[in-house]
């Protein structure tokens, strides 16, 4: 939340490990996995048990602490949980490079693209008292699907887009009307509808990040 948007985002890591060696493969591999969206930045490495002074750090970088074979003392990790400290624990490469990839993807922002359902035509218009104007509609192709955001298209012109109020088919409420069919279309804050309207239905599905 404190990052402000279009800017690189850090994860910040602390690396303690039983051998320079360790340190030194799982660096290399770490530093590979930055990319245009986050940033892997080691703040501090060194060999040895997790210490007081390490949780210190974290505490105020807002770091993880990786330990690769190496473990702190019940005093230590007693401090790490009061200062919300993350320890994470290692004894394989690997299972380090797959924990911090998950955590790129965690911070990378997700993608959004519109899935069209289905049209509807609007061929009546009826004014319900307290509930406002129903379109009487035949779909034209696909689905329609209550609840979900529509927009209307007059003349190739979207003059609205909002959310559907209520579906039903004669006088059921109904979650669903395929192509083919009539119904009638209720739609949240918008009374304005004419003949000829198309109603279009759609969703924005979310696009995880992959990491490549």
């Amino acid at each position: 939340a404190r990052i402000k948007e279009g800017q690189v985002k850090n994860l910040t890591l602390i690396l303690k490990a039983d051998v320079n060696g360790s340190i030194e493969a799982i660096r290399d591999s770490l530093n590979k996995l930055s990319n245009k969206e986050v940033k892997i930045d080691i703040i501090h490495s060194g060999t040895g048990a997790i210490t007081e002074s390490d949780v210190s750090l974290a505490a105020v970088s807002d770091a993880i602490i990786i330990g690769f074979n190496v473990r702190p003392s019940s005093k230590v990790q007693t401090m790490a949980n009061d200062e919300n400290v993350d320890i994470r624990y290692y004894n394989i490469i690997y299972n380090v490079i797959k924990d911090i990839k998950d955590s790129i993807v965690g911070l990378m922002s997700s993608t959004f693209v519109e899935r069209a359902t289905g049209r509807a035509e609007v061929r009546e218009v009826f004014h319900v008292p307290k509930i406002g104007t129903i379109a009487g509609s035949y779909v034209t192709d696909g689905k329609i699907e209550r609840g979900r955001q529509i927009r209307i298209i007059r003349d190739g012109i979207v003059c609205f887009e909002g959310k559907n109020a209520s579906l039903r088919r004669f006088k059921d409420d109904v979650k669903e009307v395929a192509a083919g069919f009539e119904c009638g279309i209720g739609i949240e804050n918008f009374n304005d509808i004419k003949l000829g309207d198309i109603i279009e239905f759609y969703f924005m599905e979310e696009i995880k990040p992959e990491f490549e």
